[in-house]
Parts: structure tokens; sequence; C-alpha cells
């Protein structure tokens, strides 16, 4: 597949020239592709046009002290993880959520933010969401989408799980607990018959991997209104086996027990 056909493919699903385009893909859904991921990457810019901004996750593993010039990212994907080295793209500075951008907005974008929520309204997804972006899922399904983190952040979900993260306070590396909405994520694949109830979702290929493309402020829109009606709605039925839906279910029993010492207050089903 040509850098040129791939722009038309994209072109042809909905990437908006000019527009904040906030990218998850798997390369090996995609290829073969000229020019390897860094031909995918020119033809996402070239999409996007000079005035458009590009934005894919550069998250870590957050055992180390992070250094946004020099730490790899993990489970990102190689595209992701090619992205943020290039000249001229800024990467944010959250310890082990960080996010890569370029183009006329990536500074905003990329501003700091707070430890926790990694993905609430002051992040780098919170602020393509309030750009008016669009979410990008190529050869991905919206189990890696962290729009839909946002969203849980945004409808308060009564569920948050803290995760170790180191972090340097005046030159010192020290470990803080970040709080997050973090589960087995399986349950965001709801998000596709949402979306395609309301005709809010295009899909079609680019290369060869299924590609989705939705309005970052739909998608939020979309998933928060079924997050009101159902706060536990992504996460995996009580006795599935899922150990990480689990640790969230117990998280809503701790954070009652501290609000309720006598237990009376009961867990949502």
């Amino acid at each position: 597949m040509t850098v040129r056909q791939l722009v038309e493919q994209l072109k042809a699903l909905g990437a908006r020239e000019g527009g904040v385009l906030l990218v998850h893909t798997s390369f090996r859904a995609v290829r073969p592709v000229e020019g390897g991921p860094l031909g995918l990457i020119g033809a996402l810019r070239q999409a996007l046009g000079p005035e458009g901004t590009l934005v894919m996750p550069a998250m870590t593993s957050g055992d180390t002290v992070f250094d946004p010039r020099s730490t790899p990212t993990q489970g990102m994907g190689i595209t992701a993880e090619l992205f943020w080295r290039q000249p001229g793209v800024l990467r944010s500075t959250h310890p082990g959520s960080s996010f890569a951008a370029e183009g006329p907005l990536a500074e905003r974008i990329c501003q700091p933010q707070p430890l926790s929520p990694p993905h609430g309204p002051d992040s780098p997804v919170g602020r393509v969401h309030h750009l008016g972006g669009q979410v990008l899922l190529l050869g991905v399904t919206h189990s890696e989408s962290t729009t839909l983190h946002l969203a849980e952040a945004i409808a308060r979900v009564p569920y948050a799980v803290s995760h170790p993260c180191v972090v340097e306070v005046d030159g010192v590396a020290r470990t803080v607990m970040v709080r997050e909405t973090d589960h087995c994520c399986a349950g965001f694949q709801l998000a596709d018959e949402w979306l395609r109830a309301r005709g809010l979702q295009r899909e079609g290929k680019v290369g060869s991997a299924d590609a989705r493309l939705s309005e970052a402020p739909d998608l939020v829109k979309v998933t928060v209104e079924h997050l009101v009606l159902d706060p536990l709605v992504f996460l995996c039925s009580r006795g599935s086996g899922c150990d990480q839906c689990d640790a969230a279910r117990a998280s809503i029993r701790s954070a009652d027990s501290l609000d309720d010492p006598s237990g009376t207050l009961r867990e949502r089903q």
C-alpha cells in the first residue's frame, strides 16, 4: 500500500484536514505499507495537512523516572513509539500516561496535567475532546481507546484503582500511587453498537486494517449517557473471573467503607 493510497483512504473515511486527530494503531494490522510505520505516520500527516495536529499515546511503564526525551513507550505499538521520536513532535510530561503531538495545537495538547486522573478533562485526551478532535482506531478496537476513560472521568464512575508510579521530586525519585479508572477495558467495545445505532462512527479500511473514526465529542457524549444510566456498564460481571474488573468493583466497596464505616451502603450491581 502506497502512502498516497493511505492518504486517500484516510480522507474517504473522514479524517478532517486541518483538524485534531488522536490515533491508536496496530501497524501489524495495517501493513504492508510503503516506508513501514514511518510511511503510515507520513500518510496521517498528509491527510491532516499543515494546519492539522496529529496525536498518539506515548505511555510508559511508570516504574522508572520519566524523561520525555528518552523513556520508551510500553505497549503502544511501533508506530506510536516512532512518532514521538520524530523531529518537531512534542511529548507531554505525565510520568506514566504521556501523549505525543505534532502540529499547530501540539503545545496546547501537551501542557502539564494533574497526575490523576491520567485521562481526565485536563489531559491530552481531554484537550483533544475540548478542541473538537477526532478519534481514529486503526486495527484496534475501542478497548484501546483512551477517550472512553475520559468519559468515565466526566461521568464520575464510582470505581478507581491506584497504581504505583515513579516521579522525581527535587531530584529524588519516589513512588506515588496514581488513581485511575482501570479495568480490563473489554467492555469498551460496547461503544461500537452505541455509535453505530446513531450513525456516529465511520468504518472502512486503511491499508489492511479495519478502521473506525468518530468525533471525540460524540464518543464522549454517547458514552457518558450510558454511564449515567449504568455506571458499571464497562465492568465484567461479578464471578466472570476477570481480576481487573474485580479490583475495580472492590475499589467501590473500599470507598464506601471510608464514607460509611457502619457498612450500610451497598455496592451497585
